[in-house]
């Protein structure tokens, strides 16, 4: 039982998929809903030849490099923040309201502010992700840290052991699957920071390609951007997904 379910799991996956795609391009080629607003599996196939052969592959590396520096930038403030909200209460008590009240703010409203700050360039996209992905991040990775056993604390400093010490050995591992938590959240809102950062304003990008496309009306080009982003996003989520399986041991 366990072997044929298995077995469908890795095959229903690719059968859907050619399922939707044939189906959506029938629907496409037949008229029966506009091309017009949907395109087609093929049409995008073709756009996007066009496209890398035009450039393409700089607006790919621009939006990989914005996305990349504004993770890496949450994920590093966003964990040790995290890890010092949860384990210091007084810093929690003065530091927390600013991070619930930032949260809340709409990231769209921050962008004129970003631009304005930081200008049209590369900086103010990597802050458009850093402000996405933070969040999700600092508040699972709080919530790992205040989860732990305090009658696990309580042994380890019978045993003597000091601060540093029950930090090191039981913050950090209880919140390792919190911060996988976080970083599954943090990857769908660090590329909605990307692309809309470059609608906004920029000279380069996956979302700038979008943008153009769009305003001359080539929806085929648009669902290339389209594509390139969610076939990213679903990548990089099952690489987490393959991280996770590894810290679900660290769990207490």
């Amino acid at each position: 039982m366990t072997s044929s379910l298995s077995r469908y799991e890795k095959i229903l996956p690719f059968a859907s998929t050619i399922i939707f795609l044939a189906v959506w391009e029938m629907l496409s080629s037949s008229k029966i809903v506009d091309p017009f607003f949907i395109s087609s599996p093929s049409r995008i196939f073709y756009s996007a030849q066009w496209l890398f052969a035009h450039g393409l592959w700089n607006d790919i590396r621009i939006s990989l490099l914005e996305f990349s520096w504004g993770m890496l930038l949450a994920i590093f403030v966003g964990v040790i923040l995290g890890w010092a909200l949860g384990w210091y209460r007084v810093l929690s008590v003065a530091v927390e309201p600013f991070v619930t009240m930032m949260n809340a703010a709409p990231r769209v409203a921050l962008l004129p502010l970003l631009i304005l700050w930081l200008g049209i360039g590369i900086e103010s996209k990597i802050a458009a992700v850093f402000l996405g992905a933070f969040f999700p991040i600092v508040f699972t990775v709080m919530k790992g840290v205040r989860t732990i056993d305090q009658s696990l604390i309580e042994l380890a400093r019978s045993f003597g052991a000091n601060d540093a010490q029950v930090f090191t050995t039981l913050a950090i591992p209880s919140s390792a699957p919190y911060i996988m938590t976080g970083l599954h959240i943090a990857v769908g809102r660090g590329l909605v920071g990307v692309v809309i950062g470059e609608l906004l304003a920029a000279q380069a990008g996956i979302g700038y390609m979008m943008s153009r496309a769009s305003s001359s009306f080539q929806t085929d080009k648009v669902f290339v951007g389209l594509v390139l982003l969610t076939s990213f996003g679903y990548v990089l989520t099952e690489i987490l997904k393959m991280i996770d399986k590894y810290f679900e041991s660290w769990r207490f």
